[in-house]
């Protein structure tokens, strides 16, 4: 594999992220042909449902493709799932080589089509370094060999880690800056998760807003709701904000309750309690991958974080740090739950990356636990 090799496949990457937020439960994935050292077509898969991106590239190239080679960063599909397989399309093609970022690790394939493409006559190579293909599609992979959504933390903290005052005051700890980088974040995941509190006291709508269009359908909202305490009013509900509402809540949950908010169009799922008697979050997240939800977003607040790391389902995490200080024994830190008993276990950052915001200092790192 020559350097043309390694740019023409992260060409494929950046065609891939042009549909970031919009093909899951599908991988991101994109496509490049190229013959005699010249780009004859490209492509990149848009949406659940739709073309494949070698298909698309392949269309485009049309006669072309006879001879030539494919750049693709995820392994072409051998079986039938929402379209047919791709490798077919690719033989017919009578493409040449086939250069891969990495092999498909859906059980289904994984490794079957390149077999495929190589019976065919196709030579088919696959990058020795396999990072930055696996990062782009951190949350197809996850969710596909582990039946769990890829969970991302997001906080909005003072310097001293607070993300309200004692009287519940939280708007806005965090400048315009970093709340634009979070709806971003929101842009890029199936779904928020924020727990009843969060609800009560801050009235959010839990949409993804960037500059004046609401993102329509997604993400999904979920509320972890152990006693059902959702008011039927609440901006979550919003016909100008619309979005599918899940609520988790405990199997002990009234009838009544939960048939007023089915009415206001959200879905319930009962759960079991864990021993603090809350809501089991690891069987609520299993519960949400079988949906094909890849990732959730939590938002908040500390109670609901810290339980998340203190069942080890964080995966990544983003703090919003504001240079303010707020004190106080009784205002609401970012990160609560049970904690750790010694420093010997705390959670560690991994690749960490540090960005100013205007003022606001963003860490943004991959977690690692003891």
């Amino acid at each position: 594999m020559n350097k043309s090799d390694l740019q023409y496949l992260d060409m494929t990457i950046k065609l891939a992220r042009k549909a970031e937020g919009k093909t899951s439960p599908n991988p991101m994935v994109g496509a490049v042909i190229v013959k005699n050292n010249r780009i004859i077509s490209t492509g990149f898969h848009r949406c659940c449902g739709s073309a494949h991106a070698e298909v698309i590239a392949l269309n485009r190239a049309g006669s072309k493709a006879q001879g030539a080679t494919l750049y693709i960063n995820l392994e072409p599909c051998s079986h039938f799932g929402r379209t047919a397989p791709c490798t077919e399309s690719i033989i017919k093609s009578k493409i040449k080589r086939v250069v891969v970022g990495i092999k498909d690790p859906n059980p289904l394939n994984n490794g079957k089509g390149h077999n495929k493409l190589r019976q065919a006559g196709i030579l088919v190579e696959l990058a020795t370094d396999s990072k930055k293909f696996k990062e782009l599609n951190k949350f197809f992979i996850k969710y596909i060999i582990r039946k769990l959504p890829f969970v991302i933390v997001k906080v909005g903290q003072s310097v001293d880690g607070k993300i309200a005052t004692s009287c519940g005051s939280s708007k806005w700890v965090t400048n315009k800056y970093s709340r634009y980088y979070g709806h971003n974040l929101r842009n890029r995941v199936d779904a928020i998760m924020v727990g009843i509190n969060t609800v009560l006291k801050d009235n959010p709508y839990l949409s993804c807003r960037l500059g004046r269009r609401i993102k329509k359908a997604r993400p999904i909202k979920v509320i972890v709701d152990t006693n059902l305490d959702a008011p039927p009013g609440a901006n979550i509900f919003k016909d100008s904000h619309p979005a599918p509402v899940i609520i988790a809540t405990s199997n002990n949950s009234k009838k009544e309750k939960i048939n007023l908010l089915k009415k206001k169009g959200a879905e319930i799922l009962l759960c079991p309690l864990d021993k603090n008697k809350n809501i089991d979050l690891k069987f609520l997240m299993r519960r949400l991958a079988k949906k094909e939800i890849t990732s959730v977003l939590v938002e908040g607040g500390g109670k609901l974080i810290g339980s998340c790391f203190d069942q080890r389902l964080v995966d990544q995490a983003y703090f919003f740090t504001a240079p303010k200080i707020i004190g106080g024994k009784n205002a609401i830190s970012s990160v609560e739950g049970n904690g750790i008993s010694s420093l010997q276990k705390a959670i560690k950052l991994d690749n960490v990356e540090l960005e100013d915001l205007n003022g606001d200092i963003l860490i943004a790192a991959d977690i690692k636990y003891s």
